[in-house]
């Protein structure tokens, strides 16, 4: 009886176990239902609502005017509760009178607080309240191929928006202001979200509808956008506006000298064996590069029916980090350093490596004034740091 009582209460005790898991495998298979459910509707094509939702009373449409110029419009978006509006500095260029509209209905005339060509930013000043900024989000975290949304005022087309990707990081774009010819925004966003004449200043968005970028310029042969936009990233508006709106301008850090990368012909001309670095034809007066003693050419040479400034010093380092062309310097000069601090060039210089220390200054505004940075004619291509 004790044995036949003892294999009766196993069995009662296995089997009420048995039920127990069978309902805990049933409600987890209902929660892993529930979380694949979720992750497809948040990646079809209803995610870009809430965000249009979430930033459309901050995006404004801009319109400029002055006597002498016909008027322009553009976008901008909303970057602090104290009225201040981010734009494209060719947005409002030479204007005399900037109107900033809300998707409330409402407008109000803006201040310009400062204009910055070289990164072809600029910063309004509205009267209004109960305004919501837009978040920047982190350049670093900007993936190729992550989901982007573009919302501007295309063609007057107010409050439009388009998505797209990522297409590519780091790209250069070149300064437009007649004057500037030869400087370059650095780090530019490339995406395919379509960008048209009127997104100029509106913001691209990442999927939490933080500011990436600000939609500057399209890569074109019509006018209208074929498949590459680039935007100006979002760590140079951190850098920037706040510059803009406590002093009207923004400082960059400047070496003072123009020329061009090195490749295999000059290379071959100058006897060395390295075909990277930057080739320093002329130095800029009264600029860091002169105060440290960087050489510029002292021969020039033609290759394919070009004439070439050769024999300078060529830029291989900056502070120990590799300088393969403009573009790492340019880089390096951005994002990492700052107006008045000293640096190590590393530059080969006779076929030697030579350590050169320099302080860098601040772009001078007419720091493209002197016929030395077009060198001897415009069909070389150089560019400037």
């Amino acid at each position: 009886a004790v044995f036949a009582g003892g294999a009766l209460g196993s069995g009662l005790v296995y089997q009420e176990m048995s039920q127990e898991l069978d309902t805990l495998e049933s409600q987890l298979e209902n929660q892993n239902d529930a979380k694949t459910q979720i992750a497809y509707i948040n990646g079809s094509d209803q995610s870009l609502t809430p965000i249009f939702e979430k930033v459309d009373q901050s995006v404004v449409y801009i319109a400029s005017s002055s006597q002498n110029e016909p008027g322009s419009q553009g976008s901008g978006f909303v970057y602090s509760k104290k009225g201040h509006i981010v734009t494209n500095a060719h947005v409002i260029e030479d204007a005399e009178d900037v109107e900033v509209s809300f998707t409330d209905g409402t407008t109000r005339n803006a201040e310009v607080l400062g204009t910055d060509p070289y990164s072809d930013l600029a910063v309004l000043k509205v009267d209004k309240s109960n305004l919501q900024p837009l978040r920047l989000g982190n350049i670093s975290d900007v993936k190729v191929g992550q989901e982007v949304a573009a919302i501007g005022n295309p063609f007057g087309l107010r409050g439009s928006m388009t998505s797209g990707i990522i297409s590519q990081k780091g790209r250069s774009l070149p300064v437009q202001q007649v004057g500037l010819e030869g400087f370059r925004i650095r780090d530019v966003l490339q995406t395919d979200a379509s960008i048209n004449p009127g997104n100029s200043g509106g913001p691209l968005l990442n999927s939490e509808g933080e500011v990436i970028g600000v939609n500057t310029a399209i890569e074109t042969q019509t006018g209208t956008f074929s498949g590459i936009g680039f935007a100006v990233p979002s760590s140079t508006v951190k850098r920037v506006a706040p510059e803009i709106i406590e002093d009207g301008e923004a400082e960059h850090p400047w070496i003072g000298v123009s020329g061009v990368d090195m490749n295999p012909e000059l290379a071959e001309e100058m006897n060395l064996n390295s075909t990277t670095g930057f080739l320093v034809m002329n130095v800029s007066s009264d600029s860091p590069a002169e105060e440290a003693g960087l050489q510029a050419g002292n021969r020039t040479v033609e290759i394919d029916g070009v004439p070439y400034n050769v024999g300078g010093d060529v830029i291989k380092e900056i502070n120990g980090e590799k300088m393969r062309d403009i573009e790492d310097i340019l880089n390096y000069l951005a994002q990492d350093a700052d107006v008045e601090e000293s640096v190590t060039l590393t530059v080969i210089r006779g076929g030697r490596e030579v350590e050169v220390p320099l302080t860098l200054s601040s772009r001078p505004e007419d720091s493209l004034n002197s016929s030395w940075l077009y060198l001897s004619t415009s069909s070389i291509p150089s560019t400037f740091s």
